[in-house]
């Protein structure tokens, strides 16, 4: 039997930094939402071993199979789930590596919905919580894949009420480290970070918060890849855009839109202005 999940992408719709903490990890606090045209495909044969084969138009830069968050989180469940059943894992990879879109990550939270229908277990089960964690940051939000507030490093999660939100992605095709973005931002352990201009809305009102907010790491990463600051400024000269940002750290950005035909309309004409970058159309939830 092959079970089959999907991995959308993360987008950071707001990413604020409070600061970095004396344990060299910054605390952050993000709204999420989560593509509904815009996700990976992975598949489990259940059986002996633990294997994985990578294909798709991103497959050859997501890594050794050896050190792919899919086996790390595998291995991870394995260890907190005596007699866990494993099996061989198929990654058909189409959203671009190190974009900002937690793509890795929603890799990992993929597999462990797929060892959880292995294995007769809820995807909620707390091993499996703790084994998202330990894989990484953004991986126990991929793991539910729905619009959430991340905090601290990302393992404090509140559910967030938010209505969908048309949107494009967009990505120059030049990956973007996630180091190189932190130690941009120039923070010391214990320095609390201060953002330019006005702050953003009170919690509370995602649509507020999203519209008030930003996203701290932009101008670091923009620095490194000055693709991002074209990519914004083309995404806002769209007809019916509301509003532009960078995901994550880079070097994706996002246009949100008021209808999904306002958004459809603007990918099919980024594409042709952008030939070389990935954009897609889709639905942020």
């Amino acid at each position: 039997m092959l079970l089959r999940e999907r991995a959308p992408a993360k987008v950071n719709l707001t990413l604020h930094v409070r600061g970095r903490r004396a344990d060299g990890y910054h605390e952050l606090d993000s709204l999420v939402a989560f593509a509904g045209c815009a996700a990976d495909l992975l598949t489990l044969a259940p059986g002996p071993g633990l294997s994985l084969a990578v294909s798709g138009p991103f497959g050859d830069a997501a890594g050794p199979d050896d050190d792919n968050l899919v086996i790390r989180a595998a291995r991870s469940a394995a260890e907190r789930v005596e007699g866990l059943a494993l099996g061989a894992f198929t990654l058909v990879k189409r959203v671009p590596v190190a974009a900002g879109l937690g793509g890795g990550s929603a890799d990992a939270a993929a597999a462990l919905r797929l060892l959880a229908q292995a294995n007769g277990l809820s995807p909620d089960d707390p091993r499996l919580v703790d084994a998202a964690a330990a894989t990484g940051s953004d991986v126990p939000a991929c793991l539910r894949s729905r619009a959430a507030r991340m905090e601290g490093r990302g393992e404090r999660l509140t559910e967030v009420k938010l209505d969908p939100q048309p949107a494009v992605l967009m990505n120059p095709l030049r990956p973007v480290g996630t180091a190189e973005v932190f130690r941009a931002l120039g923070l010391a352990p214990g320095e609390t970070f201060v953002p330019p201009g006005p702050a953003g809305a009170a919690p509370g009102d995602p649509e507020a918060e999203i519209a008030r907010g930003r996203n701290d790491l932009e101008a670091a990463a923009v620095r490194i890849a000055p693709e991002i600051g074209a990519g914004l400024v083309l995404l806002a000269s769209q007809h019916g855009c509301r509003g532009v940002r960078m995901s994550g750290s880079g070097a994706t950005v996002f246009g949100l839109f008021s209808t999904a035909q306002e958004a459809r309309r603007a990918a099919r004409a980024l594409s042709a202005a952008a030939p070389g970058w990935w954009v897609r159309s889709t639905m942020l939830r």
